[in-house]
């Protein structure tokens, strides 16, 4: 990983790791959009390896979704290089559409059918698979998502966590191998969102399922994410890491306008008043374990 000016190099770059196929990589990509709006998704090069979660990071503007919609193929660089599966899917969108599964941030644009058992159908239908086949399949999708029960519902009458788990459920359905996910925590009670995010981690696991996400909630990234990626406004990309790696730069964020979990922020503070502090936990567990360490060895002294 080459450091820049301002993004500090974070340690390890998991996409030249040796044995790993890289599902997606963006590079140097610009994009211009009729009203003069301008992002530029240059800086350090976004990847993302088989098995892989990822998160990009960013405050309004920054460009996530804009990267989302290029690794989807919705939008055509107007400079620079974007593969998934080592093609252009903007010019070669038929050749992948099967291996990939979104879940977009409005999920309502993408409940379209009269029952939730039909929505989640939707898909496999329309690649002719046969209806016995299609009853199964969306029954392990419903199942994998905890919402059998939902089978039969309008899906525009269902809350919004409802729908969001719906539309996922629609994305997973043909066993996907990778998966975009903007803001895919909106909407979730505490007990949902930690249920999703260990669903996701079995997934990546189990499948090794390719998951690129797009968030705005800092405090899950630790829970879910392997790796992030920082955007600044304009879409520059000036942080990538481990979240470890990636939170332990408070100032490079703050530059970026984006607030770092509570916990980074604690131990960044003890750490400024106190050099022998623990390094960062991003997680209560870790947390937990480093300050009780951490007074342990000042009662020792």
């Amino acid at each position: 990983m080459s450091p820049t000016p301002e993004s500090p190099a974070t340690g390890h770059d998991h996409a030249h790791t040796p044995g790993c196929e890289t599902i997606v990589r963006v590079s140097c990509v610009k994009h211009a959009y009729e009203d003069g709006a301008h992002v530029d998704l240059c800086g350090l090069e976004f990847t993302a390896d088989r098995g892989s979660r990822v998160a990009i990071l960013g405050p309004n503007g920054a460009g996530k979704t804009t990267m989302l919609f290029h690794i989807l193929g919705v939008l055509r660089p107007q400079e620079g290089v974007v593969e998934v599966f080592g093609v252009d899917p903007s010019r070669r969108w038929p050749e992948i559409r099967r291996k990939i599964g979104v879940v977009l941030q409005n999920v309502d644009e993408q409940l379209i059918a009269p029952t939730v058992f039909d929505d989640v159908a939707f898909s496999p239908r329309q690649y002719g698979v046969p209806e016995n086949d299609v009853r199964d399949m969306v029954e392990t999708a419903l199942e994998l998502l905890g919402i059998r029960e939902l089978a039969h519902r309008v899906p525009h009458n269902l809350s919004g966590g409802e729908k969001r788990k719906v539309a996922l459920a629609g994305a997973l359905v043909m066993r996907p191998e990778l998966l975009v996910l903007d803001e895919p925590f909106e909407g979730l009670d505490p007990t949902s969102r930690a249920s999703l995010i260990a669903l996701l981690a079995r997934l990546a696991d189990e499948r090794r399922l390719t998951i690129v996400m797009s968030t705005h909630d800092i405090d899950t990234v630790p829970d879910f994410a392997d790796y992030a990626y920082v955007l600044r406004q304009g879409g520059h990309i000036v942080l990538k890491g481990t979240p470890a790696e990636v939170f332990a730069h408070v100032d490079v964020m703050a530059r970026s306008n984006i607030r770092p979990p509570l916990l980074a922020e604690l131990f960044t503070e003890l750490r400024a008043q106190d050099p022998t502090a623990p390094a960062p936990a991003l997680t209560v567990p870790d947390a937990v374990a480093a300050l009780d360490a951490w007074k342990r060895g000042a009662e020792a002294k």
